[in-house]
């Protein structure tokens, strides 16, 4: 049966490809469907054309480690710590930190 909220998320995508907030939306509705390869997917379009949405980093670099990409994960942790860093977002900057220490 197909999931009315992915499928309006589209739709919604599909009319507004630039809003940051649909497709973070569907990256993470992607997720609960267990779809990690088309969660990821949108998770790096939105960090490509919004490097800034800094919640992106830490559930694409959660993602990745579900499908084993550690160094994926990894480089996304330390993306979104030196962006953190720059921008003085120190809560968001400890809790991938806590992320990227715990991969080892």
């Amino acid at each position: 049966m197909a999931n009315p909220r992915l499928e309006t998320l589209r739709q919604l995508l599909a009319q507004n490809p630039g809003d940051a907030f649909i497709r973070y939306g569907l990256a993470m509705e992607y997720v609960r469907e267990g779809d990690l390869p088309a969660a990821i997917a949108e998770f790096r379009t939105l960090l490509e054309k919004h490097p800034d949405y800094v919640a992106a980093y830490y559930h694409c670099g959660q993602a990745l480690e579900k499908t084993g990409d550690i160094e994926g994960a990894r480089a996304v942790y330390q993306a979104g710590i030196d962006l953190c860093t720059r921008t003085g977002d120190t809560h968001t900057r400890s809790e991938l930190q806590t992320a990227l220490d715990m991969l080892g």
